[in-house]
């Protein structure tokens, strides 16, 4: 009965939420890395129709005494280490927060007599499906997802449309399904029988759980409004393998939750085949990029307090 009541709540709000990583099928055609695009008559060329051409042009502005000049970071490839900092400062920024969140709560309920135990479990699952859906608020890179809307019209937009994909990509439909409908309510369903069996919101499993969704926002950056795509394959990596942490803690706690959330791997290491087979057909100069980020293939910064905005977050 408790499953039925969580699903029901997924589809009665799914359609309100954007897909999460992964979300809309990518693709075949051509567009160059950053913030230059593909001529309208250079994108429907015979070569990209056909994926015959699978070269990206990424390249950034060096100054110099003569000038600023275009400089490919593919060249002699440094590691962005400025990039890799904002990215682990971002991660101990999510999880921070959602500590603080979950400890916040269990001080409230202890404060009335009250435990998890004495909340609606779907409520608690409804919880958890929401911080599933939009754990990147608490993230302050930019870490958005594709935009559902556009892609529906097929119109192009950070992370969709916007690289040479697998002709294996699964259709469209499949994401959305995936993602607000399957994906989100077993992690939902399994996080709420672990706070019921823990009677906590702030324990070890849950942190595991978090640092997933964690990785997995940290990753949305590297991949959609970066599109580092060999540090990209290294990312996603880590998304499956923080997935499995997270499996196994749960079934530390409740077998039936681990059970639950390890199903999502299968997923997961779908998606993870996917980013590393597109990694494969978009070589610069006929070459694979590293698999780290590379200095000066895109920069990364903070999205909080610029006054900016991605201008995709109410489609997500």
């Amino acid at each position: 009965m408790k499953v039925l009541v969580v699903l029901a709540a997924a589809l009665a709000i799914g359609a309100y939420h954007g897909v999460n990583a992964f979300s809309a099928p990518l693709e075949l055609h051509h567009q160059l890395h950053g913030r230059q695009h593909l001529a309208p008559s250079s994108r429907w060329s015979i070569s990209n129709i056909l994926g015959l051409s699978s070269r990206r042009t990424s390249f950034h502005l060096r100054s110099t005494e003569r000038g600023d000049e275009l400089v490919d970071p593919y060249t002699s490839p440094q590691l962005d280490t400025d990039a890799i900092i904002k990215y682990f400062t971002a991660g101990a920024v999510e999880l921070s927060l959602f500590a603080g969140c979950f400890q916040v709560i269990d001080i409230a309920l202890a404060h009335v007599n009250l435990s998890p135990s004495s909340i609606p479990f779907p409520a608690i699952a409804f919880l958890f499906y929401a911080s599933s859906l939009k754990s990147r608020v608490f993230n302050p890179l930019n870490n958005q997802r594709p935009n559902r809307t556009e892609a529906l019209k097929g119109v192009s937009s950070a992370g969709f449309r916007d690289r040479v994909m697998p002709s294996w990509t699964p259709p469209g439909v499949i994401f959305p399904i995936m993602w607000i409908l399957i994906i989100g309510p077993i992690r939902a369903y399994s996080s709420a029988l672990v706070v019921s069996s823990t009677g906590a919101f702030f324990n070890p499993a849950i942190m595991a759980f978090i640092l997933h969704l964690t990785v997995g926002d940290i990753w949305n950056t590297i991949n959609n409004t970066e599109k580092r795509y060999g540090a990209a394959v290294f990312g996603v990596i880590c998304v499956v393998l923080s997935a499995t942490n997270a499996a196994y803690q749960y079934s530390l706690v409740d077998p039936l939750a681990g059970k639950l959330l390890g199903g999502t791997l299968i997923w997961l290491v779908t998606a993870a085949a996917l980013i590393t087979d597109t990694w494969r057909l978009n070589p610069v100069n006929g070459k694979k990029v590293p698999l780290f980020p590379v200095l000066g293939e895109s920069e990364t910064s903070f999205m909080w307090f610029s006054g900016t905005s991605s201008g995709e977050e109410t489609q997500q």
